[in-house]
């Protein structure tokens, strides 16, 4: 076990750093070759070539590409950015830069915004795994019976709804309908039942959408396991029902699942944008978007790499649960 995890460390160590490389390269270099000026955009198109020179000096975009590169790396990891001449800002954590509207640090930006996306991914896997997983074993389980048919339009009508709808029809009703909730985001740090009532919207809206996936891949996983030898053999063996379901048949049907879990919350810590526009949450997902229509490029930046970040992390920790899972992935 301890090897495998060691080859898997290793390889995601490889893989960040291809990101990264990744990263700098479509926002610095691609716009270079296509002829866009980054320090241009920083300044404003009416600014005098001495104020946009300054700034190209001060990103170190006049410097030759390796050392672009290898400032790029210390802004991540020894919290350092670049400013020209050889000298170093140094930063309270690691820099992204600043942002081209504000000019306000990216990293302090996405920190306060972070919290909020987590507790939205977070929350929101708890109830579709719960209630998706399920859903989809028990159709399975049922298969042709009232529940299956009926779960599975509802997860039909969950996957074909897009959340912008769910959410604006979850708000008419339980917000301005039956004044169940109030709309409005509560911070975690100013109270907790505050926090809970204002996420439990955005969690279900979020859920449903994933749930219904969950649960349709569930029940095609369970039915094609129901049917395989070793299934038969356990069956044939005399072991309780429960047994054969829930030590043999969900033991292979959870290597699908946590492969969707692992992308799925990677992707949604980097912003849930739909959700978070729907609820007016201010996450990760709402800042890059405001980024994208202001052309904020170290926001935007930022942001893909936290992504990026999440994404590696969880198909690590995807990794591990099949190794507890399935003991033959080791020797993978």
């Amino acid at each position: 076990m301890l090897a495998y995890l060691i080859r898997r460390l290793f390889a995601a160590a490889v893989m960040l750093v291809v990101i990264i490389l990744v990263v700098f390269s479509i926002f610095f270099l691609v716009p270079k070759w296509a002829g866009v000026d980054i320090a241009l955009s920083f300044v404003g198109k009416q600014a005098d070539p001495a104020a946009v020179e300054g700034v190209r000096e001060k990103l170190g975009l006049a410097e030759p590409i390796y050392s672009q590169v290898w400032e790029f790396f210390k802004g991540i990891f020894a919290g350092r950015t670049y400013s020209g001449g050889g000298d170093v800002t140094h930063c309270a954590a690691p820099c992204f830069g600043y942002s081209f509207k504000s000019e306000q640090a990216v990293w302090p930006v996405l920190t306060d915004r972070f919290p909020v996306t987590l507790g939205l991914a977070l929350g929101a896997a708890v109830l579709w795994l719960v209630f998706g997983v399920a859903a989809g074993v028990l159709s399975a389980l049922k298969r042709g019976s009232l529940w299956d048919r009926g779960a599975m339009v509802v997860a039909l009508g969950g996957v074909s709804l897009p959340i912008y709808f769910t959410g604006l029809l979850a708000s008419a009703i339980f917000v301005f309908g039956l004044k169940w909730f109030d709309g409005k985001y509560v911070p975690l740090a100013d109270s907790f039942s505050g926090w809970f009532g204002s996420m439990i919207l955005p969690w279900v809206t979020l859920a449903f959408l994933y749930a219904a996936m969950y649960a349709r891949i569930t029940r095609a996983t369970m039915l094609e396991i129901l049917g395989e030898d070793y299934i038969r053999t356990a069956r044939a063996k005399g072991l309780r029902e429960q047994t054969v379901i829930g030590k043999h048949a969900m033991r292979s049907t959870m290597t699908p699942i946590l492969t969707m879990l692992g992308m799925d919350l990677g992707a949604l810590i980097g912003g849930a944008i739909l959700t978070e526009t729907t609820f007016s949450l201010p996450g990760l997902g709402q800042a890059v978007l405001n980024a994208i229509k202001n052309q904020d490029l170290p926001i935007i930046l930022g942001v893909t790499l936290i992504t990026s970040l999440a994404v590696l992390i969880a198909n690590l920790v995807v990794d591990v649960l099949y190794a507890v899972i399935d003991p033959r992935v080791r020797l993978a």
